[in-house]
Protein backbone atom coordinates (compact mmCIF):
# COMPACT_ATOMS: atom_id res chain seq x y z
CA UNK A 1 0.00 0.00 0.00
CA UNK A 2 1.19 3.54 -0.72
CA UNK A 3 2.03 5.57 2.00
CA UNK A 4 -0.07 8.44 1.02
CA UNK A 5 -3.72 8.46 -0.76
CA UNK A 6 -3.00 11.73 -2.07
CA UNK A 7 1.03 14.02 -2.12
CA UNK A 8 0.61 17.25 -3.13
CA UNK A 9 3.86 18.98 -4.64
CA UNK A 10 3.89 22.73 -3.58
CA UNK A 11 2.05 24.42 -0.79
CA UNK A 12 0.93 27.70 -2.27
CA UNK A 13 -3.00 28.52 -2.28
CA UNK A 14 -3.35 25.70 -4.71
CA UNK A 15 -1.43 23.24 -3.21
CA UNK A 16 -2.45 23.47 0.78
CA UNK A 17 -6.18 23.50 0.00
CA UNK A 18 -6.06 20.61 -2.05
CA UNK A 19 -4.26 18.94 0.55
CA UNK A 20 -6.49 20.10 3.22
CA UNK A 21 -9.87 19.31 1.25
CA UNK A 22 -8.30 15.71 0.74
CA UNK A 23 -7.52 15.17 4.55
CA UNK A 24 -11.55 16.19 4.78
CA UNK A 25 -12.51 14.02 2.38
CA UNK A 26 -10.88 11.00 4.45
CA UNK A 27 -8.11 10.64 2.58
CA UNK A 28 -4.17 10.54 3.37
CA UNK A 29 -2.48 13.37 2.45
CA UNK A 30 0.55 15.01 2.55
CA UNK A 31 1.91 18.54 1.04
CA UNK A 32 5.55 18.46 -0.16
CA UNK A 33 6.78 22.12 0.70
CA UNK A 34 10.33 23.62 0.91
CA UNK A 35 10.28 27.60 1.29
CA UNK A 36 12.37 29.24 3.19
CA UNK A 37 12.05 32.79 4.37
CA UNK A 38 15.06 35.50 4.70
CA UNK A 39 15.59 34.27 8.33
CA UNK A 40 15.57 30.82 7.51
CA UNK A 41 12.32 29.73 8.27
CA UNK A 42 10.60 26.81 6.47
CA UNK A 43 6.66 28.40 5.46
CA UNK A 44 4.05 27.22 4.05
CA UNK A 45 1.60 29.39 1.34
CA UNK A 46 3.87 30.13 -1.54
CA UNK A 47 4.44 33.35 -3.05
CA UNK A 48 0.74 34.56 -2.49
CA UNK A 49 1.13 34.42 1.50
CA UNK A 50 4.60 35.33 1.23
CA UNK A 51 5.49 37.73 -1.39
CA UNK A 52 2.72 38.12 -3.47
CA UNK A 53 -1.28 39.02 -2.79
CA UNK A 54 -1.11 39.18 1.03
CA UNK A 55 2.53 41.41 1.99
CA UNK A 56 1.21 43.63 -0.95
CA UNK A 57 -1.94 44.15 0.16
CA UNK A 58 -1.12 45.00 3.46
CA UNK A 59 1.79 47.30 2.00
CA UNK A 60 -1.08 48.76 -0.26
CA UNK A 61 -3.26 49.36 2.91
CA UNK A 62 -0.42 50.51 5.43
CA UNK A 63 0.28 53.13 2.09
CA UNK A 64 -3.21 54.19 1.70
CA UNK A 65 -3.72 55.69 5.30
CA UNK A 66 -0.65 57.50 4.73
CA UNK A 67 -1.71 59.51 2.24
CA UNK A 68 -4.73 59.62 3.67
CA UNK A 69 -3.80 61.43 6.51
CA UNK A 70 -0.66 63.38 5.03
CA UNK A 71 -3.16 64.41 1.79
CA UNK A 72 -7.18 63.53 2.47
CA UNK A 73 -8.34 64.42 5.60
CA UNK A 74 -8.92 68.56 5.11
CA UNK A 75 -12.11 68.01 2.96
CA UNK A 76 -13.39 66.03 6.52
CA UNK A 77 -12.04 69.17 8.64
CA UNK A 78 -9.55 66.84 10.33
CA UNK A 79 -6.24 68.88 10.48
CA UNK A 80 -3.32 67.19 10.25
CA UNK A 81 0.48 67.91 10.57
CA UNK A 82 3.86 66.61 10.84
CA UNK A 83 3.57 63.41 9.58
CA UNK A 84 6.13 60.90 9.39
CA UNK A 85 6.51 57.83 7.77
CA UNK A 86 8.08 54.99 10.10
CA UNK A 87 8.77 52.52 7.28
CA UNK A 88 10.49 49.88 9.27
CA UNK A 89 7.16 49.56 11.60
CA UNK A 90 4.99 49.52 8.27
CA UNK A 91 7.40 46.50 7.24
CA UNK A 92 7.25 44.84 10.52
CA UNK A 93 3.47 44.79 10.31
CA UNK A 94 3.53 43.42 6.61
CA UNK A 95 6.08 40.36 8.13
CA UNK A 96 3.61 39.90 11.03
CA UNK A 97 0.43 39.30 8.92
CA UNK A 98 2.72 37.37 7.02
CA UNK A 99 4.20 35.02 9.60
CA UNK A 100 0.54 35.01 11.12
CA UNK A 101 -1.36 33.68 8.11
CA UNK A 102 1.28 31.05 6.60
CA UNK A 103 1.47 29.85 10.39
CA UNK A 104 -2.03 29.48 10.61
CA UNK A 105 -1.86 27.24 7.35
CA UNK A 106 0.51 25.19 9.40
CA UNK A 107 -2.01 24.66 12.54
CA UNK A 108 -4.65 23.69 9.46
CA UNK A 109 -2.59 20.64 8.38
CA UNK A 110 -2.78 19.63 11.93
CA UNK A 111 -6.20 20.09 12.72
CA UNK A 112 -6.92 18.07 9.45
CA UNK A 113 -3.69 15.42 9.80
CA UNK A 114 -1.92 17.09 6.54
CA UNK A 115 1.82 15.67 6.78
CA UNK A 116 4.10 18.58 5.66
CA UNK A 117 6.89 16.98 3.99
CA UNK A 118 9.24 19.52 4.20
CA UNK A 119 11.49 20.27 1.04
CA UNK A 120 11.41 20.10 -2.27
CA UNK A 121 9.17 17.35 -4.53
CA UNK A 122 10.50 15.16 -7.86
CA UNK A 123 7.81 13.33 -9.10
CA UNK A 124 9.25 9.86 -10.03
CA UNK A 125 7.91 6.59 -11.31
CA UNK A 126 7.03 3.73 -9.48
CA UNK A 127 7.64 -0.08 -10.42
CA UNK A 128 4.44 -1.19 -8.25
CA UNK A 129 1.63 1.27 -10.01
CA UNK A 130 1.67 3.98 -7.23
CA UNK A 131 4.17 7.07 -8.04
CA UNK A 132 7.09 8.03 -5.92
CA UNK A 133 7.85 11.84 -4.76
CA UNK A 134 11.47 12.34 -3.56
CA UNK A 135 11.85 14.61 -1.02
CA UNK A 136 15.05 16.35 -0.75
CA UNK A 137 15.42 19.09 2.20
CA UNK A 138 17.40 20.15 4.87
CA UNK A 139 17.60 16.89 6.56
CA UNK A 140 18.56 15.12 2.92
CA UNK A 141 16.51 13.03 0.77
CA UNK A 142 13.06 11.27 1.90
CA UNK A 143 10.91 9.21 -0.91
CA UNK A 144 6.97 8.67 -0.36
CA UNK A 145 5.19 6.77 -1.95
CA UNK A 146 1.58 7.99 -3.60
CA UNK A 147 -1.34 6.78 -5.22
CA UNK A 148 -2.21 10.60 -6.59
CA UNK A 149 0.04 13.21 -7.00
CA UNK A 150 -1.39 16.69 -7.53
CA UNK A 151 1.46 19.54 -8.89
CA UNK A 152 0.61 22.60 -7.61
CA UNK A 153 3.99 24.14 -8.19
CA UNK A 154 3.10 27.49 -9.05
CA UNK A 155 4.85 30.44 -11.17
CA UNK A 156 7.74 32.46 -10.90
CA UNK A 157 8.79 36.21 -12.30
CA UNK A 158 8.92 36.34 -15.87
CA UNK A 159 12.70 37.17 -16.25
CA UNK A 160 13.91 39.70 -19.09
CA UNK A 161 17.56 39.58 -20.25
CA UNK A 162 17.55 43.30 -20.65
CA UNK A 163 17.17 43.96 -16.80
CA UNK A 164 18.97 40.93 -15.04
CA UNK A 165 17.46 40.79 -11.37
CA UNK A 166 20.30 41.75 -9.00
CA UNK A 167 18.49 41.92 -5.82
CA UNK A 168 19.64 45.53 -4.87
CA UNK A 169 19.07 48.12 -7.68
CA UNK A 170 17.10 45.56 -9.80
CA UNK A 171 14.12 43.63 -8.39
CA UNK A 172 11.20 41.21 -9.22
CA UNK A 173 7.81 41.56 -7.32
CA UNK A 174 9.56 40.22 -4.14
CA UNK A 175 12.36 42.76 -3.60
CA UNK A 176 10.21 45.74 -4.29
CA UNK A 177 8.23 44.26 -0.97
CA UNK A 178 11.43 44.91 1.26
CA UNK A 179 12.99 48.46 -0.01
CA UNK A 180 15.04 49.25 3.42
CA UNK A 181 13.89 53.40 2.41
CA UNK A 182 11.57 54.64 0.06
CA UNK A 183 13.24 55.50 -3.55
CA UNK A 184 13.24 59.19 -4.39
CA UNK A 185 12.95 57.49 -8.18
CA UNK A 186 11.89 54.43 -8.85
CA UNK A 187 11.06 52.85 -12.74
CA UNK A 188 8.65 49.85 -12.48
CA UNK A 189 9.10 47.67 -15.93
CA UNK A 190 5.50 46.38 -16.45
CA UNK A 191 1.65 48.77 -15.92
CA UNK A 192 0.19 45.40 -15.62
CA UNK A 193 -1.57 44.10 -12.31
CA UNK A 194 1.72 43.83 -10.29
CA UNK A 195 3.45 46.98 -11.19
CA UNK A 196 0.53 48.90 -10.91
CA UNK A 197 -0.23 47.81 -7.10
CA UNK A 198 3.83 48.04 -6.17
CA UNK A 199 3.75 51.10 -8.04
CA UNK A 200 1.00 52.62 -6.45
CA UNK A 201 2.34 51.48 -3.00
CA UNK A 202 5.86 53.60 -3.14
CA UNK A 203 4.07 56.72 -5.12
CA UNK A 204 2.30 57.10 -1.75
CA UNK A 205 5.28 56.59 0.23
CA UNK A 206 6.94 59.53 -1.04
CA UNK A 207 8.62 57.91 -4.83
CA UNK A 208 8.36 59.49 -8.13
CA UNK A 209 7.32 56.60 -10.28
CA UNK A 210 7.51 55.70 -13.64
CA UNK A 211 5.63 52.83 -15.33
CA UNK A 212 7.30 51.74 -18.57
CA UNK A 213 4.88 49.46 -20.77
CA UNK A 214 6.09 47.62 -23.52
CA UNK A 215 2.11 47.48 -25.39
CA UNK A 216 0.91 50.59 -27.03
CA UNK A 217 -2.68 50.13 -24.91
CA UNK A 218 -2.96 50.19 -21.16
CA UNK A 219 -4.69 47.02 -19.34
CA UNK A 220 -5.51 45.15 -22.06
CA UNK A 221 -7.71 42.48 -20.39
CA UNK A 222 -9.81 45.35 -18.37
CA UNK A 223 -12.89 46.42 -20.21
CA UNK A 224 -11.79 49.29 -22.59
CA UNK A 225 -13.93 52.21 -20.67
CA UNK A 226 -12.27 50.78 -17.02
CA UNK A 227 -8.94 51.11 -18.57
CA UNK A 228 -9.13 54.40 -19.65
CA UNK A 229 -10.67 55.66 -16.59
CA UNK A 230 -8.26 54.21 -14.75
CA UNK A 231 -5.32 55.29 -16.97
CA UNK A 232 -6.93 59.02 -16.12
CA UNK A 233 -7.03 58.42 -12.45
CA UNK A 234 -3.49 57.09 -12.04
CA UNK A 235 -1.95 59.44 -13.57
CA UNK A 236 -3.42 62.72 -11.96
CA UNK A 237 -2.40 60.80 -8.98
CA UNK A 238 1.63 61.59 -10.50
CA UNK A 239 2.21 57.87 -11.97
CA UNK A 240 4.11 58.53 -15.06
CA UNK A 241 2.64 55.63 -17.36
CA UNK A 242 4.69 55.57 -20.70
CA UNK A 243 3.10 53.29 -22.81
CA UNK A 244 4.64 51.64 -26.05
CA UNK A 245 8.05 51.75 -24.36
CA UNK A 246 10.24 48.66 -24.46
CA UNK A 247 13.31 48.08 -22.22
CA UNK A 248 16.19 47.25 -24.44
CA UNK A 249 19.10 47.81 -21.61
CA UNK A 250 19.94 48.47 -18.23
CA UNK A 251 23.49 49.41 -16.19
CA UNK A 252 23.42 49.74 -12.61
CA UNK A 253 26.58 52.53 -11.51
CA UNK A 254 26.67 54.92 -8.84
CA UNK A 255 23.82 57.32 -9.95
CA UNK A 256 21.41 54.14 -9.80
CA UNK A 257 19.77 52.56 -12.47
CA UNK A 258 19.73 53.73 -16.29
CA UNK A 259 17.11 52.22 -17.89
CA UNK A 260 17.20 52.36 -22.39
CA UNK A 261 13.71 52.03 -23.61
CA UNK A 262 12.43 52.55 -26.85
CA UNK A 263 8.98 54.24 -28.21
CA UNK A 264 7.29 55.89 -30.90
CA UNK A 265 9.86 58.34 -30.41
CA UNK A 266 12.70 57.28 -30.56
CA UNK A 267 15.35 55.97 -27.89
CA UNK A 268 15.34 57.48 -24.62
CA UNK A 269 17.58 56.66 -21.30
CA UNK A 270 16.80 57.52 -17.49
CA UNK A 271 18.02 56.98 -14.65
CA UNK A 272 16.22 55.62 -11.24
CA UNK A 273 17.21 54.76 -7.81
CA UNK A 274 15.50 51.15 -7.98
CA UNK A 275 14.43 49.16 -10.91
CA UNK A 276 11.14 46.84 -10.35
CA UNK A 277 10.59 44.43 -13.07
CA UNK A 278 6.84 43.48 -13.38
CA UNK A 279 6.31 41.74 -16.92
CA UNK A 280 3.98 38.65 -15.69
CA UNK A 281 5.09 35.33 -14.18
CA UNK A 282 5.63 31.80 -15.97
CA UNK A 283 4.94 28.56 -14.61
CA UNK A 284 7.39 26.96 -12.64
CA UNK A 285 7.93 23.21 -12.98
CA UNK A 286 11.57 22.68 -13.06
CA UNK A 287 13.12 20.68 -10.82
CA UNK A 288 9.41 18.66 -10.35
CA UNK A 289 10.21 15.90 -12.43
CA UNK A 290 6.82 16.33 -14.43
CA UNK A 291 8.85 16.58 -18.07
CA UNK A 292 10.94 13.61 -17.19
CA UNK A 293 7.82 11.25 -16.72
CA UNK A 294 6.34 12.66 -19.16
CA UNK A 295 3.77 14.48 -18.27
CA UNK A 296 2.28 16.90 -21.47
CA UNK A 297 2.74 20.34 -21.93
CA UNK A 298 1.77 23.14 -24.11
CA UNK A 299 3.78 25.57 -26.24
CA UNK A 300 3.76 28.25 -23.46
CA UNK A 301 5.49 26.19 -20.35
CA UNK A 302 2.12 25.46 -18.83
CA UNK A 303 0.81 21.79 -17.81
CA UNK A 304 -1.70 20.30 -20.06
CA UNK A 305 -5.22 19.46 -17.95
CA UNK A 306 -8.77 18.52 -18.76
CA UNK A 307 -11.14 20.32 -17.15
CA UNK A 308 -10.81 18.56 -13.68
CA UNK A 309 -7.46 19.08 -13.63
CA UNK A 310 -6.31 15.46 -15.04
CA UNK A 311 -2.80 15.69 -16.28
CA UNK A 312 -2.16 12.88 -19.48
CA UNK A 313 -1.09 10.60 -16.95
CA UNK A 314 -3.03 8.15 -14.78
CA UNK A 315 -3.43 9.51 -11.54
CA UNK A 316 -1.42 12.98 -11.65
CA UNK A 317 -3.19 16.41 -11.28
CA UNK A 318 -2.39 19.60 -12.10
CA UNK A 319 -3.89 22.99 -10.46
CA UNK A 320 -2.88 26.52 -9.78
CA UNK A 321 -0.19 28.88 -11.93
CA UNK A 322 1.51 25.85 -13.57
CA UNK A 323 -2.07 25.04 -15.14
CA UNK A 324 -3.81 27.33 -18.31
CA UNK A 325 -6.24 30.07 -16.87
CA UNK A 326 -5.45 33.14 -15.42
CA UNK A 327 -2.33 33.33 -12.39
CA UNK A 328 -5.18 33.87 -9.60
CA UNK A 329 -4.94 32.68 -6.20
CA UNK A 330 -8.58 31.53 -5.85
CA UNK A 331 -8.27 30.26 -8.63
CA UNK A 332 -5.67 28.05 -7.89
CA UNK A 333 -7.58 27.40 -4.78
CA UNK A 334 -11.18 26.45 -6.02
CA UNK A 335 -8.77 24.30 -8.50
CA UNK A 336 -7.13 22.31 -5.71
CA UNK A 337 -11.06 21.18 -3.76
CA UNK A 338 -12.11 20.53 -7.24
CA UNK A 339 -9.07 17.83 -7.66
CA UNK A 340 -9.59 16.79 -3.96
CA UNK A 341 -12.93 16.06 -4.94
CA UNK A 342 -12.33 14.02 -7.73
CA UNK A 343 -10.26 12.05 -6.03
CA UNK A 344 -12.15 10.74 -3.68
CA UNK A 345 -14.99 10.27 -5.97
CA UNK A 346 -16.98 12.75 -5.80
CA UNK A 347 -17.63 15.75 -8.66
CA UNK A 348 -14.92 18.42 -8.11
CA UNK A 349 -15.68 21.59 -10.67
CA UNK A 350 -14.51 25.19 -10.73
CA UNK A 351 -15.78 27.54 -13.55
CA UNK A 352 -13.01 29.31 -14.83
CA UNK A 353 -15.92 31.74 -16.67
CA UNK A 354 -16.83 33.48 -13.32
CA UNK A 355 -13.50 33.81 -11.85
CA UNK A 356 -13.17 37.38 -10.75
CA UNK A 357 -9.97 39.70 -11.43
CA UNK A 358 -9.26 42.53 -8.99
CA UNK A 359 -6.34 45.53 -8.96
CA UNK A 360 -6.09 46.62 -5.55
CA UNK A 361 -5.18 50.10 -6.85
CA UNK A 362 -7.03 53.18 -5.80
CA UNK A 363 -9.22 53.36 -7.28
CA UNK A 364 -9.79 49.54 -7.06
CA UNK A 365 -11.07 47.60 -10.73
CA UNK A 366 -12.63 44.39 -10.79
CA UNK A 367 -14.23 42.44 -13.17
CA UNK A 368 -15.97 39.34 -14.14
CA UNK A 369 -16.99 37.51 -17.34
CA UNK A 370 -16.89 39.01 -20.73
CA UNK A 371 -15.42 42.81 -21.85
CA UNK A 372 -17.13 44.51 -24.71
CA UNK A 373 -14.24 44.31 -26.80
CA UNK A 374 -15.08 40.20 -26.42
CA UNK A 375 -18.50 40.42 -27.38
CA UNK A 376 -17.86 42.43 -29.98
CA UNK A 377 -15.02 39.91 -31.20
CA UNK A 378 -17.38 37.38 -31.13
CA UNK A 379 -20.24 38.75 -32.54
CA UNK A 380 -22.40 38.50 -29.71
CA UNK A 381 -25.57 41.02 -29.34
CA UNK A 382 -25.49 42.71 -25.76
CA UNK A 383 -26.82 45.92 -23.54
CA UNK A 384 -24.99 47.78 -21.45
CA UNK A 385 -26.21 49.75 -18.47
CA UNK A 386 -23.22 51.93 -16.45
CA UNK A 387 -23.33 53.83 -13.07
CA UNK A 388 -21.22 56.58 -11.77
CA UNK A 389 -20.11 56.41 -8.06
CA UNK A 390 -20.55 60.24 -8.20
CA UNK A 391 -24.24 59.68 -8.02
CA UNK A 392 -23.96 56.81 -5.08
CA UNK A 393 -24.73 58.53 -1.86
CA UNK A 394 -22.13 56.06 0.39
CA UNK A 395 -19.30 56.80 -2.44
CA UNK A 396 -19.86 60.70 -1.55
CA UNK A 397 -19.72 60.23 2.21
CA UNK A 398 -16.54 58.15 1.85
CA UNK A 399 -14.82 60.77 -0.60
CA UNK A 400 -14.77 58.31 -3.15
CA UNK A 401 -17.05 59.65 -5.83
CA UNK A 402 -14.89 58.90 -8.74
CA UNK A 403 -15.04 55.69 -10.77
CA UNK A 404 -18.43 53.54 -12.16
CA UNK A 405 -20.21 50.15 -12.71
CA UNK A 406 -20.79 48.85 -15.73
CA UNK A 407 -23.13 45.83 -16.61
CA UNK A 408 -23.03 43.85 -20.03
CA UNK A 409 -26.19 41.70 -21.16
CA UNK A 410 -27.06 39.72 -23.36
CA UNK A 411 -29.60 41.57 -25.74
CA UNK A 412 -31.96 38.49 -26.55
CA UNK A 413 -31.68 36.99 -23.04
CA UNK A 414 -30.61 39.40 -21.18
CA UNK A 415 -28.03 36.57 -18.94
CA UNK A 416 -25.14 38.46 -17.50
CA UNK A 417 -22.00 38.29 -19.70
CA UNK A 418 -19.44 40.54 -17.99
CA UNK A 419 -19.33 43.13 -15.08
CA UNK A 420 -16.66 46.06 -14.79
CA UNK A 421 -15.81 47.96 -11.98
CA UNK A 422 -13.47 50.78 -11.02
CA UNK A 423 -14.18 52.27 -7.98
CA UNK A 424 -14.24 52.32 -4.03
CA UNK A 425 -13.96 48.72 -3.02
CA UNK A 426 -14.41 47.28 -6.07
CA UNK A 427 -13.29 43.87 -4.83
CA UNK A 428 -16.12 43.58 -2.89
CA UNK A 429 -18.44 44.68 -4.80
CA UNK A 430 -17.73 42.20 -7.51
CA UNK A 431 -18.68 39.29 -5.54
CA UNK A 432 -22.41 40.02 -6.26
CA UNK A 433 -21.74 39.55 -9.49
CA UNK A 434 -19.83 37.01 -9.48
CA UNK A 435 -22.99 34.92 -7.47
CA UNK A 436 -25.23 36.31 -10.28
CA UNK A 437 -23.65 34.65 -13.30
CA UNK A 438 -22.91 31.54 -11.60
CA UNK A 439 -26.50 31.19 -11.33
CA UNK A 440 -27.43 32.31 -14.58
CA UNK A 441 -29.01 35.72 -13.36
CA UNK A 442 -30.35 38.11 -15.95
CA UNK A 443 -29.58 42.04 -15.38
CA UNK A 444 -33.24 42.29 -14.44
CA UNK A 445 -33.00 39.63 -11.41
CA UNK A 446 -30.29 42.27 -9.99
CA UNK A 447 -32.22 45.04 -10.90
CA UNK A 448 -35.47 43.83 -8.91
CA UNK A 449 -33.87 42.89 -5.77
CA UNK A 450 -33.58 45.34 -2.53
CA UNK A 451 -30.01 46.48 -2.13
CA UNK A 452 -29.38 48.36 1.44
CA UNK A 453 -29.39 52.42 1.47
CA UNK A 454 -27.11 54.05 1.72
CA UNK A 455 -24.19 51.60 0.48
CA UNK A 456 -21.87 51.87 -2.61
CA UNK A 457 -23.90 48.15 -3.78
CA UNK A 458 -26.67 50.74 -4.82
CA UNK A 459 -24.58 50.97 -8.06
CA UNK A 460 -24.71 47.90 -8.94
CA UNK A 461 -28.49 47.84 -8.42
CA UNK A 462 -28.58 51.39 -10.92
CA UNK A 463 -26.06 49.53 -13.31
CA UNK A 464 -28.37 46.55 -13.45
CA UNK A 465 -31.37 49.05 -14.07
CA UNK A 466 -29.12 51.18 -16.93
CA UNK A 467 -28.94 47.91 -19.16
CA UNK A 468 -32.68 48.59 -19.97
CA UNK A 469 -32.39 52.28 -19.56
CA UNK A 470 -34.60 53.11 -16.38
CA UNK A 471 -31.78 54.37 -13.80
CA UNK A 472 -33.55 55.88 -11.26
CA UNK A 473 -30.47 58.70 -9.85
CA UNK A 474 -29.33 59.37 -12.64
Amino acid sequence: MADFDVVVIGGGPGGYVAAIRAAQLGLRAACVEGWTTPSGQLALGGTCLNVGCIPSKAMLESSEHFEQVSHGLSEHGVQVSGVKLDLATLLKRKDGIVGTLTGGIQGLFKKNKVEWLRGFGRLEKSGDGAWQVVVEGAEGARIVSATHVVLATGSRPRPIDAAPIDGKSIVDNAGALAFDSVPKTLGVIGAGVIGLELGSVWRRLGSQVTLLEALPGFLALADPGVAAEAHKQFTAQGLDIRLGATVTATKVGKAGVAVTYKDKDGEHTTTFDKLVVAVGRVPHTDGSGAREVGVAFNERGFIVTDEQGRTNLPNVWAVGDCTPGPMLAHKASEEGVMVAECIAGQHGHCDHAVIPWVIYTHPEIAWVGQTETQLKAAGIDYRAGSFPFAANGRARSLGNPSGFVKMLACARTDRLLGVHIIGPQASELISEAVVAMAFGAASEDLARIVHAHPTLSESMHEAALAVDGRTLHL
